[in-house]
C-alpha cells in the first residue's frame, strides 16, 4: 500500500483527462488496450492483451491483485496506488482508478483508468467520488463500437440532450442528435479507428436537442480502444460544451472587424453603410441607419438626446439586407454604379416614423430599445420608413428587433434599427450590448466626418500640436529637440520626433519626415508617428521596426490605389507616408551600447565627449514603402557624455546646392558651437542652419548619453536548477535591502520566484536574473528559450497558470525583449512611495 503522503498528493493532483484507459474482466485480465495505455506502459496491445493485471505490476504489488479483484468487485470500484512494470522492466508509481463498465450485451467489465504519479499525479478516489464525478462532471463521456454505436456513456452525457445512458445503447450519433452534423464527427471516429491516432480539440458548432432553437459549439476528444487481439474495438470520447467562448469569440471577432472596417473614410454615409455592412448577416439580418438631417448636412445637432420641441427629420444614410440581390453597397465591385445602389436602397430619403415608435423613443431619451418577439399586428413604426425605396420593409416579417441610438460625444446623431428573421434565436441583453458597441464606433466616425469640413481650419492647426509637447522624464539620456515648421505659402510638413522609454532603462530616439506638405503630410506623420511607438512597444530591433514599418506603408498604399471609385476624396493621406524618412535609434544607458538603423533618411552625427564630431557610417535602408533591399542595424558603445543629433534634411536645406560633403562640414561647425546647456546648444544649431521660415519643416533631437551608475546594477548567472528560486529571492531581497528598497521586497521577490521557474521550467540553457535601480525598480530573467509568454487567466479551480498574472497585477508593466541569443522577460515596479 502506498504511504499517507503519497495518497494526499495523489488526491490532490489527479487530472482525469491525463490517465490511459484499459478495459479488464471480472478476473482482472486485460481485454482491452489503449493508446495511452502503450504510451504509459509500452506494451503493444497484441502483448498486454490477455494478460492478468498481476502481470504488469511489480513483485511487491503482484501479491495484492487477487484481493483488490474482489474487493472492486464487492464494493464496485477501487482507487488507489500501484507500482507497474513497463516494457523496459522500469517500475512506474501511477494511480489507478477502477470503475464499472455496464454493457447491454455480455459480461460485464471494468475500465481502469491509470495515471503517472511523476508526469499526471492521480487522485485516491473513493467509489462515492467516482460516481460524483461521472454523474456531475460538465464533460460528457462516452464508448462506441467499430459501427460508432453506443456502448456505454455517463451521465453527463445526457445534458446534451438524447437521455440517459441506457436509451443510448446501441444508437449512433445521428439516432439521438440530429441537429449536428454527425457525418463530419463520426468521420473523425473512423480516422481514429483506422489509424489509432487520437484527435484532441475536435471543434463542432451546431444544434443539440437540449438547444434546438440556438447554436452551440462543443469540444470533443477521441481515442481508440483495442481489443485482446489488438485489433481496434470502439472510440472513447469526451464532449465539452464551449458555446459561451465560441459566442465571445464571434463577438470579439465582429468587433475587430468594426475596429478595421468602420470609418476607412471621413464620408458620413460611407460610415453609415459600413456599420450596416459589418452588422449583417453577424448580428442581424436588416440593418438600416438613420441619421438627422443636420448631422448630413455636418451642422451641430442639439446637445443631447432630443426633447421633442422640434420636428425629427431623418433621412436614410445606411442599409444592408441579408437577402439575395440586397447586400452592402460597399461590397458592390468597383464598376457598379454606387449612385444607384444607394437609390436602390433608398439613400437620402426621409425616414419618416410616427411619434411614439421605438425610434422616436430612442432620440428623446438616448436609450437602447431591444423586443425579443415582435407583435405581428404591430406595424404602425415599421411601415413608417421610406416605402420601396430601400425601406425596412415590414414584408420581410422580422421576428426580434433593436434599436440604437447614434450617440458620439454628449450628441445624438440617429438610430440604428436592427432586425432577425432569417434566425429563430431572438436579439438578447449581449446581442443589443454588442449593437450598442458597433454603433458607439460607427457614431464617433460618423461625428469626425461631420465635423471634417467645418472644422478643417481647427484640424490644421491640431495637426501642428502632434509633435510632443514634453519629452519623457528619464535617465538614458540628456535631450533637447528643436521643431522648426514651413513658412505658410508652403505649408505645414511632415517632420517629426520622438523620445521613447524602452524596458530595461533604454531609450528609442526618432526622428522621420513625410514628403509633401499640407494636412495630408501631417496626417501621414501622425499615423508613422503612432505606429514607431506601438512597434518600439514590441522591443524589436531597429531594423526589425523600420521593416514593420516600411510593410504597413506599402500595404496601406496598395489598399487605398486599389479602392473603387467613389470614395472619399480625402484619402490621400493614407498614401501620403510612401516615400518617408525614418531614423530609429536605440541606446542602453547600462553598458553605453547604442544601435540604429535608417529608412531613406540622414545618419545621425556623434559628438564626443573629447569635442570630435563624426558621423555614423549607418548603411542607408530604402525609404518607408518604396520597396527595395531590407535594413540594416549598426550597433557601437558610445562613451558617456557622447552627444546624439539627429535631423531631418530641412535642416540643411538652403537656397544653394550644397553637395552631402559641405553639408555635413556646415552641421559640423555650428554642432562645435558650445552653449550653456543642452537646450540652447540645440536652438542655436537650428538658428544657424535654417532660416526664420524655412521652405522645409526643421526638426533636430541632440541627446547626451548617460551611464547608470554600477552599484544601480545587479546582475547573476543561475543554474537551471528548481533549488536556486529560493537563493535567488534571497539574493534579490539583500540588494534591495542594499538599496533601500525594503518596501519591494515581498513584490520582488515574488516577481523573481515567479520568472526564474518560468524559465527554468519552459527554457534550457543559462538563466541570468538583473535588477536595476532606475527611476523604476526593473527586474529581467534572461534565458535561450524563443517562446514569448502568455498570460493566463485560470478559474479559480485551476492550480497552476498563475505566475505571469501575478506579476502582472502587482508590478507597473511586465513584457518580453527578444535578443539573438534568446529572450528577457522583464517587470517593472513605481519607485514613487519607496525611499530613494
Amino acid at each position: 500500500m502506498g504511504t499517507f503522503e503519497e495518497h494526499e498528493v495523489a488526491r490532490r493532483r489527479f487530472d482525469v483527462a491525463d490517465a490511459a484507459p484499459l478495459l479488464l474482466d471480472a478476473a482482472g485480465v486485460v481485454t482491452s488496450w489503449s493508446a495511452g495505455a502503450q504510451r504509459l506502459l509500452a506494451y503493444p496491445a497484441a502483448e498486454a492483451v490477455g494478460r492478468p493485471l498481476a502481470d504488469l505490476v511489480t513483485e511487491e504489488d503482484a501479491g495484492r491483485v487477487p484481493g483488490l479483484v474482489e474487493q472492486w468487485g464487492r464494493d464496485g470500484g477501487w482507487a488507489g496506488l500501484l507500482s507497474v512494470r513497463r516494457a523496459d522492466g522500469r517500475p512506474v508509481r501511477v494511480m489507478v482508478r477502477i470503475a464499472a463498465a455496464e454493457e447491454a450485451r455480455g459480461p460485464s467489465r471494468w475500465l481502469a483508468l491509470l495515471s503517472e504519479m511523476a508526469g499526471a499525479p492521480g487522485w485516491d478516489m473513493q467509489r462515492t467520488v467516482l460516481e460524483q464525478m461521472v454523474d456531475r462532471s460538465p464533460i460528457g463521456i462516452a464508448i462506441v463500437d467499430t459501427d460508432l454505436r453506443y456502448v456505454w456513456s455517463n451521465a453527463a452525457l445526457a445534458q446534451f440532450g438524447g437521455g440517459p445512458p441506457v436509451r443510448r445503447l446501441g444508437l449512433r450519433l445521428a439516432d439521438i442528435q440530429p441537429g449536428l452534423d454527425s457525418a463530419a464527427i463520426e468521420a473523425q471516429m473512423r480516422h481514429v479507428l483506422a489509424t489509432g491516432e487520437p484527435v484532441i480539440g475536435y471543434e463542432h458548432v451546431g444544434s443539440v436537442r437540449s438547444a434546438p432553437h440556438r447554436e452551440t459549439a462543443h469540444v470533443l476528444s477521441f481515442t481508440r480502444l483495442d481489443d485482446e487481439r489488438g485489433h481496434p474495438m470502439g472510440v472513447y470520447y469526451t464532449v465539452v460544451d464551449i458555446t459561451a467562448h465560441h459566442r465571445a469569440r464571434q463577438r470579439l471577432a465582429l468587433l475587430d472587424r468594426a475596429g478595421e472596417y468602420i470609418g476607412r473614410s471621413l464620408d458620413i454615409v460611407r460610415t453609415a453603410q459600413e456599420l450596416a455592412d459589418v452588422a449583417v448577416p453577424a448580428l442581424a439580418d436588416l440593418v438600416v441607419v438613420d441619421l438627422l438631417e443636420s448631422v448630413l448636412r455636418g451642422a451641430e445637432p442639439a446637445s443631447g438626446p432630443l426633447d421633442g420641441t422640434d420636428p425629427v427629420r431623418l433621412r436614410r444614410a445606411g442599409r444592408t439586407s441579408h437577402q439575395e440581390g440586397d447586400e452592402g453597397a460597399a461590397h458592390t465591385d468597383a464598376h457598379t454604379d454606387a449612385r444607384s445602389t444607394a437609390d436602390a436602397r433608398g439613400i437620402g430619403a426621409p425616414a419618416v416614423y410616427p411619434p411614439g415608435s421605438p425610434q422616436i423613443r430612442c432620440l428623446a431619451t438616448g436609450r437602447s430599445w431591444r423586443e425579443e418577439r415582435l407583435d405581428p399586428l404591430a406595424r404602425e413604426w415599421g411601415a413608417g420608413t421610406p416605402g420601396s425605396q430601400g425601406a425596412t420593409s415590414w414584408d420581410l416579417a422580422p421576428h426580434s428587433a433593436m434599436v440604437v441610438p447614434v450617440r458620439a460625444r454628449g450628441v445624438t446623431l440617429g438610430v440604428t434599427t436592427f432586425f432577425r428573421r432569417h434566425r429563430q434565436e431572438p436579439f438578447d441583453e449581449d446581442d443589443l450590448s454588442l449593437a450598442e458597441d458597433l454603433v458607439s464606433r460607427a457614431a464617433v466616425c460618423v461625428d469626425n466626418a461631420r465635423r471634417y469640413t467645418r472644422e478643417r481650419d481647427a484640424a490644421l492647426a491640431l495637426q501642428r500640436n502632434l509633435l510632443p509637447h514634453r519629452l519623457p522624464d528619464q535617465d538614458a539620456v540628456e535631450v533637447a529637440a528643436c521643431y522648426r515648421p514651413a513658412n505658410e505659402l508652403t505649408g505645414l510638413g511632415g517632420d517629426w520626433y520622438d523620445l521613447i522609454p524602452l524596458s530595461g532603462a533604454r531609450v528609442a530616439l526618432v526622428v522621420g519626415e513625410v514628403p509633401g506638405h499640407g494636412i495630408d503630410a501631417a496626417a501621414a506623420m501622425g499615423r508613422l508617428r503612432t505606429a514607431v511607438r506601438t512597434l518600439a512597444a514590441l522591443d524589436l530591433p531597429p531594423h526589425e521596426v523600420l521593416a514593420h514599418l516600411d510593410d504597413l506603408v506599402g500595404r496601406t498604399a496598395q489598399e487605398e490605389s486599389a479602392a473603387p471609385e467613389g470614395g472619399a476624396e480625402d484619402d490621400d493621406d493614407s498614401t501620403q507616408a510612401v516615400g518617408s524618412g525614418c531614423l530609429y535609434v536605440v541606446h542602453d544607458p547600462v553598458d553605453g551600447r547604442c544601435s540604429m538603423a535608417a529608412a531613406g533618411h540622414p545618419a545621425p552625427a556623434v559628438v564626443r565627449p573629447d569635442g570630435t564630431i563624426t558621423f555614423v557610417e549607418l548603411p542607408q535602408g530604402p525609404p518607408l514603402g518604396a520597396g527595395g533591399p531590407p535594413f540594416e542595424s549598426v550597433e557601437m558603445i558610445l562613451p558617456e557624455g557622447s552627444t546624439l543629433a539627429l535631423y531631418t534634411d530641412g535642416l540643411l536645406a538652403c537656397g544653394e546646392e550644397w553637395s552631402e560633403d559641405a553639408n555635413r562640414e556646415r552641421l559640423r561647425k555650428a554642432l562645435a558651437r558650445s552653449a550653456p546647456s543642452l537646450d540652447l546648444r540645440c536652438r542655436a544649431v537650428v538658428d544657424t542652419l535654417a532660416p526664420a521660415r524655412p521652405r522645409d519643416d526643421v526638426a533636430l533631437l541632440m541627446a547626451r548619453t548617460r551611464r547608470l551608475d554600477a552599484d544601480r546594477v545587479a546582475s547573476w548567472e543561475l543554474p537551471a536548477d528548481p533549488a536556486v528560486v529560493a537563493d535567488a529571492r534571497k539574493t534579490a531581497g539583500r540588494r534591495l535591502s542594499d538599496w533601500g528598497l525594503d518596501e519591494l521586497a515581498f513584490i520582488t521577490e515574488l516577481v523573481v520566484s515567479e520568472l526564474v521557474t518560468n524559465a527554468i521550467r519552459h527554457a534550457s540553457g543559462p538563466i541570468r536574473l538583473r535588477l536595476i535601480k532606475d527611476r523604476t525598480l526593473i527586474c529581467e530573467v534572461f534565458d535561450s528559450g524563443a517562446t514569448a509568454p502568455h498570460l493566463r487567466h485560470p478559474r479559480t479551480t485551476d492550480e497552476g497558470g498563475r505566475g505571469l498574472l501575478l506579476v502582472s497585477q502587482f508590478t507597473q508593466r511586465w513584457g518580453t525583449r527578444f535578443l539573438p541569443e534568446g529572450k528577457v522577460i522583464w517587470a517593472e515596479q513605481s519607485l514613487t512611495d519607496a525611499p530613494l
